[in-house]
Order: structure tokens, then sequence, then C-alpha cells
């Protein structure tokens, strides 16, 4: 019998040794089990397929799905049958099962009635290029949807472990503003757009959907559509007749001629109208105009020379603009709530909703303060506005914003930033008290210059009127600036600008020293000083709520009521910025300011406390005070900031303790 014997193959190059057997040899061993974790790599890989396959029908069923939505995009009598919102006072008795019948009307808001639809040759290249510039650059790249901006955003967003940058483009915000969808964000309703404007463009030419874009977008200050913008803050274009809806011819700009720089500023503004209003934040709006600017360059949409004239153009102030007719005989306050409504529901929900709100308004209230305000001011002298806010609930009951909105629509009580002057100096007070500073601790009350690494900071008093020593109450009493200086500078100007922020003021504080005495650097408007005064009177507790402003401000929506779930209320939010003992102490000594200070003139014959505030060469007069129900600010001054009152007052000079108080 043979000997059977095994011969070694030298193995291949890259493999292990292998031997061949010239006979029978022992049985082959069983496969090894897969291990544990390639069985979870075989299987995430399988559920990941399914995921992907499942997404990939899922949007493929809703493009075929949302083809019976295009009609009414498709359609432009769509845009004009809008139904209108209503904004609702205050009043006893008002049901918001029936409005119409139980509450008393406000305002009513539409956008058809300053919205004027252009067609494709009627809006200027310079417009068309400034918002294909800055909101979507690859416009006539993409099919409606734009991957590879949406990836780029996605990766900022992960760059930067938050959501800083959109990836929308000019058709999904189309679909988004045709659909009134701006308040519902879910992941369904994003992938109903992407899919929606994915079909769009494949029956619109891009020129359309850019048209019809900007027909639809929300310009701030009642300027609804891109024409209705032109002329609102260029003094374009033509008036529309009451009566025939015919074109009043008028010179100006309209949105078929509009400059570069004029163009660059309305794209800027798209993204948030209210953030970037020229009136309201002119630093903001200038570099988000400049920004659409530079990017118009760098896309070669406008020459360098027109660049440099583009970016060496002023914005245009509270002068220049001029808003479209508002229905409403409240419509500083409309027009104030009305950016709010924007910006929470999107422009198609506001302005042809139907949406019914009741709003915080006091119509007792409003006419009161109108009336006062009529009484003592004649219409050729200074201007006056006013804010009252109710105590504990920090709800709006009376805003007036000017003396007659028809002749200068700039709302003086939300975008009036003036100098507050002695009126901010319950700020370093309420500091001190928190600090524990007494109110009998004394100080020099004498013309003072103060030693500072900037340079000296020189104090005087009003008349040059000082009293030697004075006690903290007594100081307050009489508005002592060199007490004042002298406290403030020790408290230190951070900790008071960061306390007069959680009391309420929004504006940014500048802490140089004279902040001390209300010398800011943008000063402050009636509704920061009324609201945050409010804290005061509710002795270290801000009241607000889900429908202020980031939730950081004065209310003046108590709810909403509309179509498809959009019901909403407010609900009260607060919160301690200040022990309660301080606001008792603060309470006592700004009483002395109305018992036997200079707010004499503010006495009702009850428990009040306030500050007047009166600026350099009497340019601003301010009177902040609260009871126990309300906190009022009074302002009184020219829009002009060069015009001073200095004669105004029976032959006299307006000061806070004149017609303020």
């Amino acid at each position: 019998m043979q000997e059977s014997s095994t011969q070694t193959i030298p193995p291949a190059a890259g493999r292990g040794r292998f031997t061949r057997s010239n006979g029978p040899g022992p049985p082959p061993s069983p496969p090894r089990p897969p291990r544990p974790k390639l069985k979870k790599l075989r299987l995430a890989l399988l559920l990941l397929g399914l995921g992907i396959l499942a997404l990939i029908s899922t949007v493929f069923g809703m493009l075929m799905a949302v083809a019976s939505d295009l009609p009414a995009l498709e359609n432009k009598s769509e845009y004009r049958a809008a139904r209108n919102s209503v904004l609702y006072a205050d009043l006893p008795g008002c049901k918001e099962s029936d409005p119409g019948e139980t509450c008393r009307q406000v305002a009513t808001l539409t956008g058809n009635q300053n919205r004027i639809l252009l067609s494709e040759g009627q809006i200027s290249p310079n417009i068309k290029n400034a918002v294909i510039a800055i909101e979507d650059r690859r416009f006539y790249e993409h099919e409606g949807v734009d991957y590879r901006g949406i990836a780029r955003a996605l990766w900022q967003d992960i760059r930067r472990q938050g959501a800083v940058q959109g990836g929308s483009t000019i058709t999904q915000q189309f679909v988004k503003n045709a659909l009134s969808a701006q308040g519902n964000r879910s992941v369904l309703q994003k992938l109903r757009e992407s899919a929606l404007a994915y079909h769009l463009e494949r029956k619109w030419t891009k020129d359309k959907v850019l048209t019809q874009y900007l027909n639809t977008v929300y310009f701030g200050n009642g300027a609804y559509g891109v024409e209705s913008a032109a002329r609102t803050y260029f003094g374009g274009g033509s008036e529309v007749d009451p009566i025939t809806g015919e074109p009043l011819e008028r010179e100006g700009t309209s949105a078929s001629d509009v400059a570069p720089a004029e163009a660059a500023l309305l794209a800027g503004m798209i993204a948030s109208p209210s953030l970037y209003d020229p009136v309201e934040n002119p630093r903001r709006a200038t570099q988000r105009r400049d920004l659409a600017l530079n990017r118009m360059l760098e896309q070669r949409m406008i020459s360098p020379a027109q660049h440099r004239e583009a970016l060496d153009t002023p914005v245009p102030t509270d002068a220049d603009i001029d808003p479209p007719a508002v229905d409403s005989d409240q419509p500083f306050f409309s027009t104030y709530l009305t950016q709010q409504l924007v910006d929470r529901y999107g422009p198609g929900v506001v302005f042809g909703g139907g949406l019914k709100i009741k709003t915080t308004l006091d119509p007792e209230l409003q006419a009161a303060a109108e009336q006062a305000i009529a009484g003592r001011l004649s219409g050729i002298g200074p201007s006056a506005s006013l804010v009252a806010i109710q105590n504990n609930t920090g709800e709006i009951k009376a805003m007036v914003g000017g003396t007659d909105y028809s002749q200068n629509a700039f709302n003086l009580a939300t975008n009036g930033h003036r100098q507050p002057g002695s009126a901010f100096k319950p700020f370093t007070l309420v500091r001190a008290l928190a600090d524990g500073v007494s109110p009998e601790a004394t100080f020099i009350s004498s013309k003072r210059v103060f030693d500072l690494p900037n340079g000296p900071f020189e104090v005087n008093n009003y008349e040059d009127s000082y009293s030697g020593v004075a006690s903290l109450r007594s100081a307050t009493a009489a508005s002592d600036n060199a007490v004042f200086a002298d406290l403030g500078l020790k408290t230190g100007t951070r900790r008071i600008a960061r306390l007069a922020r959680r009391m309420g003021i929004r504006t940014s504080i500048s802490t140089n020293p004279a902040m001390t005495l209300g010398g800011l650097r943008e000063g402050v408007t009636p509704l920061e000083m009324a609201y945050a005064y409010s804290t005061i009177a509710n002795k270290g507790v801000r009241k607000s709520g889900t429908f202020s402003p980031t939730q950081k401000g004065p209310v003046g929506i108590e709810w909403v009521r509309g179509p498809r779930g959009l019901d909403r209320d407010n609900e009260p939010r607060e919160q301690r910025v200040f022990p309660d003992a301080v606001g008792e102490t603060a309470h006592e000594l700004m009483a002395g300011v109305i018992t036997g200070g200079t707010g004499r003139a503010a006495q009702i014959g009850e428990f009040a406390a306030g500050k007047t505030g009166t600026t350099e060469n009497y340019g601003d007069a301010w009177f902040v005070g609260f009871n126990r129900e309300y906190t009022v600010a009074v302002w009184v001054g020219y829009p002009d900031r060069l015009k001073y009152m200095k004669t105004e007052y029976v032959g006299g000079p307006v000061a806070g303790g004149t017609y303020p108080a």
C-alpha cells in the first residue's frame, strides 16, 4: 500500500500558506459563525438601504401628490382671493367665539390694498440680481431644490453647532409664502414645499418664479410686494385711487428703475424686515445691504464703479419713507403688532389668512393718552410719545407713537431712540440698592471732576445747584448729577447696563461714564423705558408672555384665532430680576421725586413714583412713572434731534417736570 504524502506549496503573494494533500485527510472543519459586530454592521447597512428607499419613495410620492396644489399657485387671481385679518381691542365682553359682534375693531390687515402685482418685465434687473445674489446664488442652476445648498447649510450648522444658515431656494420660499406656511415648519411640511418647488419649476420659467416671489414678499412698514416696497422706501411710483383702483402717477422710484444700492437694501430686508429695517436698525440695514452689494460684485452683476457708488449711498431715514395707508384708527399700535405677527406667521397668513387677533389695547386709556397730549401740545410745537403698560401682566394698554400718522408714520414709541437724561438714573439706583447701599448713605454734592483712564469726566448739576452733602434719598428726589455720577462709577457701568437689560431695555447700552447720567450711544425708546420701569413697579419681577417679542418684552396680543390650527393664547411669563426688598425701597425713594422733587406735577392724590429726565439744551424731556396698576412713559421733543425746546413751555424751556409730568 502506497503511503500518502503531503506537498507544501509556497503561498502566493499576499496570501497565507496552504497544503495540497495527495490522499484523504481529516474532514473539513465547519465554517466559523459570523462575528457579532459583523452581524450588526450588516443589519445597519440593510436598515440604511431600506430607509433610503423609503425616503426616495416618499419624495417621489409627494412629487406626484402635490400636482393638485399647482393650479392654486399658477392662478394669479388666487393671490387676490384672500381673507382679511382683523385686530380687536381689549374690552369687557369681547368673545372669541364672535369677535365681529362683541369686540371693537382696531385694524383690518389686507395685502391686496397696498400690493401691486407686477409682470416679469416691470421689475428692474438690479432687484432680481440683488435677490439672487443674497438669497439664492444658484437660482438659475438648480431645479427648485438646491441639494448642494442644503448640504452646505447643513455643514455650516454642524460647524457652528446651531442653525446659522438656511438652505431654501427662492422657489421654495415662494411656495412657503403662497401656501401661507410660515408657522408650520415641520419636516413633512418642508418636504411638501420641496416637492412642490421641484414640480413648479417644471411648469414655470425661472423669471416667472422670481417675479411671483417678489410679488409675495413682505418688506416691512406695511409694504407687501416689491412695487409697494420701492414706493415706501424710495418715495416711488404711483398711488392707487381708492375708488377706481387706477394708479395715480407721482414722481419717485418704482420697482422698474431702482438703483443697485436701493435694490440691495430691499433684497437684504427679505430675511427679516424688522431686523434690517433702515429706520429702526440703520447700522444692521447698511451692513446687510453692503453684503448684498459685495455678492453682486463677486458675481459680476455690477461693475466696481457701481459698487463703490452704492456703498457710499446712505440708507433711507424716517423722513424718506412713505408707508402705505393703514386701515386702522390706531395705526401706530397696529403697525407695531403687524410686524410681530408677520415674524411669527408669515405675510401670507397675516394679510390674507383671516386671522382674528385680540390685542391688549384699552380704548379708554388710549383715548385719555391722546387727549392728554393733544391738550398740552399744539400741532406746530414739539411732538410727544406715550406708552402705558399694565404692571401685573406686562400688557401694552396705550401707545401714542406721534402726533399724526398721516403726516409722519415714524413710530416714536417703538423706534424713537432718544437720550433719556436723568430718567436713566433709577437703573443706577436699583443696582446700588441691590448692592446694599443705604438710602441714607451720604455723597458729595458739588461740581465734580472724576479722573478716569480715558480722561477727566466733568459733572455739573442743573443750574449749578448743589447741597454740599446729600443722602441717596434726597439726591434721587433732586436728581443730583454729582451724586449719581459718583454712585454709578463706584457701582460699575457694566453692571448697571446688565441690570437695565434684564429689566427690559433691549437697545444696546454704552458703558461710558456718561451713561450714569443717561448719556447713551443710541438712546432708548418710550416702550423700553415703560417696560423696564414696570419691573420696578413689580418690585423686581419682569412680566412677559409667549406673544412677547422673543418672550422678553411687553405683551401686545392676548389671543389669535385662525384656520388650520393657528389658534394661540398668550401664556404669561415672569422672571425675578432683583429682590422684593430692593423694589420696596426703590418705590419709597422714587415716590419722593413726585411728593417733593422734580416730578411734583405728576401728583395724582394716591401712590405714585417715577423719575424725570431732561437732556442737554432741552432736546428731550421725559417722565416715566408708575402707580399700583400702570407704568407710563412720556417723551416730548422734536423728531429733528437738532431742534431744542428752550421756549416752548410758557416761554421757558421744556424739562421733564413740565409737559411730560
